[in-house]
């Protein structure tokens, strides 16, 4: 089944194939899922969300590749913060991957002289809280579990570019709260 989806508005249409469910006899066998093949993204300008410096594809990462979100934010669990790759990480495996594309290895080029000249990028945050948030991931982590980061920053396996999905504002917090019946008290989130 193929499905076409526009992001916000933007105009920008995608091919994006989705499997059909498992029957519960595949489900239940060793046959890992149909792979996802992430798009060919040929105009990066209408892709919602800041332009970060190096074009850093969670689809095919953490979708296609299927990379864990620990593997790169490993600090998330114990940390209020989910915390930016270090270069090196993604040095570990780019010193010898390197891109099946011309504009994979254009990026990846970038990964290898950063990583030379010991200069990270300076990313973009996507995800901001006012400073008088709190916002301890460990904890939500802890109760979630890894998959629940698509709560707060949608299905990053499908973002050729990460964008904000949710609006991170008090009351959208509070329903998330309230649905799983779970304190409320003010003091949870602003100290």
């Amino acid at each position: 089944m193929t499905k076409r989806s526009s992001w916000a508005g933007v105009g920008v249409a995608i091919a994006v194939t989705i499997a059909p469910p498992l029957s519960p006899a595949v489900a239940q066998s060793s046959q890992p899922a149909p792979p996802y093949k992430a798009p060919v993204i040929s105009d990066t300008g209408r892709l919602p969300g800041p332009r970060q410096p190096i074009f850093f594809r969670h689809d095919i990462h953490a979708g296609q590749d299927r990379i864990p979100c620990l593997y790169c934010h490993s600090t998330v669990t114990i940390s209020s913060e989910p915390g930016i790759p270090a270069l090196q990480t993604c040095f570990g495996c780019h010193q010898m991957i390197g891109g099946s594309t011309p504009s994979h290895q254009a990026e990846i080029k970038k990964v290898r002289e950063a990583f030379a000249n010991r200069q990270p990028p300076h990313w973009i945050r996507v995800h901001a809280l006012p400073g008088f948030v709190r916002f301890p991931h460990q904890r939500h982590i802890k109760v979630l579990g890894t998959e629940g980061c698509t709560n707060c920053h949608g299905d990053v396996r499908t973002m050729p570019q990460v964008y904000q999905v949710a609006t991170l504002r008090m009351g959208w917090c509070i329903n998330c709260h309230v649905q799983r019946n779970v304190s409320r008290d003010c003091t949870v989130c602003h100290y």
